[in-house]
């Protein structure tokens, strides 16, 4: 039997279908320390790693639930845009991260389709190549898009093979 389509919610256009799973979702924090205390410790997300990442100016966390990951990121330096977020709006959700397999293509795509982009080529990121979109092009919330493993910008951004 087909899946029911409820008439007051159309179909999402296939463009849309292009992302895939749910890499991970953002939430900034004060202390990655005291956060562990929550995320890991009472809710029994499993820790994968803690790491700085200099070029951000941020200190992060990776937990796993599900196939999917929580980020805790924790700003090291006032001046960034973290530092901001956390200054202006307090610890909490920062931005979602779908899979896409080919970072560069959906840049283009999302640009022709008139999205505002943060940035416009893959850049390198803690787990592989990733770009932002700004908020002003979806609906207020900072979305990041990461290339699944082994895509074409790992090599060219010098990533190692898997």
């Amino acid at each position: 039997m087909p899946a029911r389509v409820s008439p007051r919610i159309p179909p999402l256009p296939g463009r849309i279908r292009r992302v895939g799973k749910i890499h991970h979702v953002a939430v900034v924090v004060r202390s990655i320390d005291d956060s562990l205390r929550l995320y890991r410790d009472l809710l029994g997300l499993q820790l994968e790693t803690v790491m700085d990442i200099p070029y951000d100016r941020v200190t992060i966390a990776f937990l796993a639930v599900g196939e999917s990951k929580v980020e805790l990121v924790q700003p090291t330096d006032d001046t960034t845009g973290v530092a901001r977020f956390l200054a202006t709006k307090g610890e909490g959700f920062h931005h979602v991260c779908f899979e896409v397999a080919d970072l560069a293509e959906e840049l283009t795509r999302l640009a022709i389709d008139g999205l505002e982009l943060i940035d416009t080529v893959p850049r390198k990121g803690a787990e592989g190549p990733v770009a932002f979109l700004h908020p002003r092009s979806c609906q207020g919330v900072l979305v990041e898009l990461i290339e699944a493993p082994g895509g074409p910008a790992w090599a060219t951004l010098g990533y190692a093979a898997g």
